[in-house]
């Protein structure tokens, strides 16, 4: 059964930078980061000598590490589940390292993150390193992935077994469907759905739902720093992850390194803020397609621009008033036809799919629109390769207040409707999401300054549809030793789609070298 109003597919918009840069393996059949669960010859790396004491004897550990995933090293390290008591519970991280490869002198290690909340920094380093770093920077440093408490195999957060995930992402939604959106029965329908599954991640998972908060993961972060024994921390991380970074800096300032924020998100954004920056930011992007695709032969829109808009908007509505049911029996509701818009527009480079999506939905035929769907949930044959989308929420709803007002609610949506007349109306009621949550969220919005901190880059690029480059702006204007790199172009993030961009990183890590103005790179 679906949750009626598909705010997974609002709040999901934050996915792992980079994600479309494996767009075409994923709709190949094959997963992003396939395999690591199997590395290491299909076990858990050997733990290291358990900590007892306070919290400094964490960073004390010995990781074991060990061969796996293709010429990385893997280990697992113990974190205390409740930091505020390092002596209580703990819990285990997973690591991943491809050791620097040498020919110049090494520089220490550098941290990656790609994302989500909910994506595999483990699994991004052991399959996708060569493209997540380039290869001067990987012969300087060991690169390190890790998987954020609540996500992979660092204390995953489970809530439902495959059958249940898919009913709620891709379930009849026939109960909803008469009922009008925005309504006061609808509203209670989404509730109720929206408790369901909260209540299946609560008997799941119990206490560790109250300590998988961003702010969490920084206390983690320092404790891997002290781990592999540098004195200031080197970072790279992607959409997300930058916000870990940018709360890492304004932690500890006087240990901040080398850090690269890459598709920014702004600390100060609401949820309502990122609903409706995102909202514009993608139906700018699907503007941009449209105008480009209006440009060549084989098309399949017509007339103007808004014209063509207007095309895409009705089969929104078309769908929404009759799903599709493919041939699994998964159903497409507006909701799942939106994700699989929204996926191509993370990248240019995928704005082909566009084409046989609208083609096919033209049509009736669902298929094309559950591929790409389910290359953003990242379900390959029949299976969910990562728990992504429980940790996602699990994340978000400590993040963020859980509060509900259903008249702001109703004003939000309508706002959203008129601001991006093609995709808006499918935006709103989001915050049923975390309504219903057992643990109330823990963190304030709150500006950072990392006040003393090194040099730290703000990379942004202008056409940047899921973190938008005013918040790029705003982050490099907050903190106080914030650079902004600016990207003139389309995607979300640019590190490694900007050979200018990559440059200018490069030197950065490589010999601390901070551009005296924005470059505005066009290429």
């Amino acid at each position: 059964m679906a949750a009626p109003d598909d705010r997974r597919s609002v709040w999901r918009r934050l996915t792992l930078g980079g994600a479309a840069l494996a767009a075409a393996a994923l709709l190949a059949g094959c997963s992003l980061i396939p395999g690591l669960g199997g590395a290491g010859g299909g076990s858990d790396p050997k733990l290291p000598a358990k900590p007892t004491g306070d919290a400094q004897s964490f960073q004390e550990q010995e990781p074991e590490w060990q061969p796996c995933a293709s010429g990385m090293r893997c280990a697992d390290v113990y974190a205390p589940l409740d930091w505020s008591e390092p002596e209580g519970e703990t819990i285990t991280l997973r690591l991943v390292k491809s050791e620097a490869t040498g020919g110049v002198k090494k520089l220490g290690t550098l941290f990656v993150n790609p994302g989500g909340p909910g994506a595999s920094g483990a699994e991004y380093v052991a399959n996708a390193v060569e493209h997540a770093v380039s290869a001067d920077v990987r012969a300087a440093y060991d690169v390190i992935g890790w998987d954020p408490r609540g996500v992979g195999n660092s204390a995953p957060v489970e809530c439902l077994d495959t059958k249940g995930m898919d009913e709620y992402l891709y379930g009849d939604d026939a109960e909803t469907a008469d009922l009008e959106r925005g309504s006061d029965a609808w509203i209670d329908a989404a509730r109720a759905q929206a408790k369901e599954f909260a209540q299946a991640c609560e008997e799941r998972n119990g206490d560790l739902l109250a300590h998988v908060a961003t702010s969490d993961t920084v206390q983690d972060l320092d404790m891997l720093r002290g781990i592999v024994g540098d004195a200031k921390l080197n970072y790279l991380g992607f959409s997300y992850g930058t916000y870990i970074g940018a709360r890492y800096a304004d932690a500890y300032p006087e240990r901040v390194g080398r850090l690269v924020l890459d598709g920014a998100m702004d600390p100060e954004a609401t949820m309502r803020d990122v609903v409706r920056e995102q909202t514009i930011g993608f139906e700018n992007a699907l503007r941009a397609y449209t105008t480009d695709c209006l440009q060549r032969r084989g098309c399949p829109l017509t007339g103007s621009v808004d014209e063509a808009m207007a095309q895409i908007g009705a089969l929104l509505d078309r769908v929404d008033a009759n799903s599709l049911t493919g041939k699994d029996g998964r159903t497409v509701s507006s909701g799942v036809a939106l994700t699989a818009i929204v996926f191509p527009l993370y990248s240019q480079e995928m704005w082909g799919y566009f084409d046989q999506l609208f083609t096919s939905l033209a049509v009736d035929d669902p298929e094309m629109a559950l591929i790409l769907a389910d290359a953003y949930n990242d379900r390959q044959d029949g299976e969910y390769q990562s728990n992504s989308t429980e940790a996602f929420s699990a994340i978000n709803c400590l993040d963020y207040p859980n509060e509900l007002d259903v008249q702001r609610m109703r004003d939000d949506a309508a706002e959203l409707a008129q601001i991006a007349p093609t995709i808006g109306r499918y935006q709103g009621y989001g915050d049923i999401s975390c309504a219903e949550w057992p643990v109330q969220g823990v963190a304030e919005r709150t500006p950072v300054t990392a006040a003393g901190a090194d040099p730290i880059l703000v990379v942004g690029t202008t056409g940047d549809p899921a973190t938008p480059y005013r918040w790029a702006e705003s982050l490099a204007t907050q903190l106080e030793s914030g650079t902004l790199v600016t990207y003139v172009g389309e995607g979300h993030t640019a590190y490694t789609t900007s050979s200018c961009v990559g440059e200018v990183v490069d030197a950065y890590f490589l010999d601390g070298t901070v551009p005296a103005a924005d470059p505005r790179c066009t290429v």
